[in-house]
């Protein structure tokens, strides 16, 4: 399910013009670390904000998506350190790669994409692209 819903989200593209120049795009960790503080919080309507417009129709509401966080993603739901790595452009999307440890100390290297819009940037999907058994 939740590759089908990553590989969903990666077929819609956003209009927003988006150049990722630098290795540290404040609005973008801005939007991370609000989403993971909300998710500590148990605060999924506020987590659900920064979730881009096709997320949002995916899921529909804020406890749907909390769900699917908690299901799929418990390193992002609850998770002890975070650090952001490089930034790539990839189509439309900026892709913000971040290494997290659960509160177990496994480590997960997730990949963003993030989409900007007139009001800030939107997470348009998450891939975890390795865990505990080959993260570093």
């Amino acid at each position: 399910m939740r590759n089908f819903l990553v590989s969903l989200v990666f077929i819609f593209f956003s209009s927003a013009n988006v150049h990722a120049e630098t290795k540290h795009i404040p609005g973008i960790v801005s939007t991370i670390n609000g989403q993971m503080t909300a998710f500590l919080e148990d605060d999924f309507d506020k987590a659900f904000t920064f979730a881009s417009p096709n997320i949002k129709t995916i899921f529909k509401s804020s406890k749907n998506f909390g769900k699917m966080v908690k299901k799929g993603y418990p390193m992002v739901w609850r998770n002890n350190s975070v650090k952001f790595m490089e930034v790539r452009l990839e189509g439309d999307y900026v892709i913000q790669t971040v290494f997290v440890r659960d509160f177990k100390g496994n480590p997960f290297l997730l990949e963003y994409a993030m989409v900007k819009f007139s009001d800030g940037w939107k997470i348009a999907g998450v891939h975890l692209v390795t865990t505990p058994a080959i993260g570093a």
